[in-house]
């Protein structure tokens, strides 16, 4: 079996890296923009669909994975900040409240896609401005929606989380990621290699 990863992202391909699977990586060039009244559910799935599919078109015999990932606040979604003075921005509005972040998963394999959307509540601890400004100088999550890496130091910027798999705040859900190839008749298990 041969699985592909539609992302460039290292986060991703870290995530993945831990089922001990053997996979490669493609980046799918697709128009990300959001759809007029397209809740914020739809948009990642959708997203995250698109991205696999995309992939399949240049692997057409592998399984290829897609992924997407919004922060939701206050009725707004919010992507990644790419710069300092965005990040400071996000986590300034985001500090002392609870975040939703969706991200999409999908999986598709020749004519088939089944794919999820998992929701994970991150409930932000009230921060200083001296707080923030130290964070994004030792962290620089400017690639990150929500400006943080939660597998980095911006676990000490939350008091808690709800959800049901840490990775999916990372970026890929890998929970759901073992449910989507059950779907397809694939039990990942017998693909995984020994650790060394």
């Amino acid at each position: 079996m041969n699985i592909t990863l539609a992302s460039s992202s290292a986060y991703r391909q870290s995530i993945l890296a831990k089922l001990n699977i053997p996979f490669d990586s493609l980046s799918p060039d697709i128009d990300e923009s959001a759809i007029k009244n397209e809740h914020v559910s739809q948009q990642v799935e959708r997203l995250a669909q698109a991205k696999a599919q995309a992939v399949s078109q240049h692997r057409p015999n592998n399984y290829v994975i897609g992924s997407d990932q919004l922060a939701y606040f206050d009725g707004q979604t919010l992507g990644k900040p790419g710069n300092f003075v965005n990040a400071k921005q996000q986590l300034s509005l985001l500090a002392g409240n609870r975040v939703q972040f969706y991200t999409g998963l999908s999986v598709s394999y020749q004519q088939q896609t089944v794919s999820l959307v998992e929701v994970t509540e991150v409930a932000f601890r009230p921060l200083t401005e001296s707080q923030i400004t130290q964070y994004l100088k030792l962290d620089q999550p400017y690639d990150c929606a929500g400006s943080f890496k939660s597998e980095g130091l911006g676990i000490a910027l939350f008091d808690r989380i709800k959800g049901r798999d840490p990775n999916s705040l990372i970026g890929l859900p890998l929970i759901g990621l073992v449910d989507l190839f059950a779907q397809l008749n694939i039990d990942l298990f017998e693909y995984m290699r020994p650790l060394s």
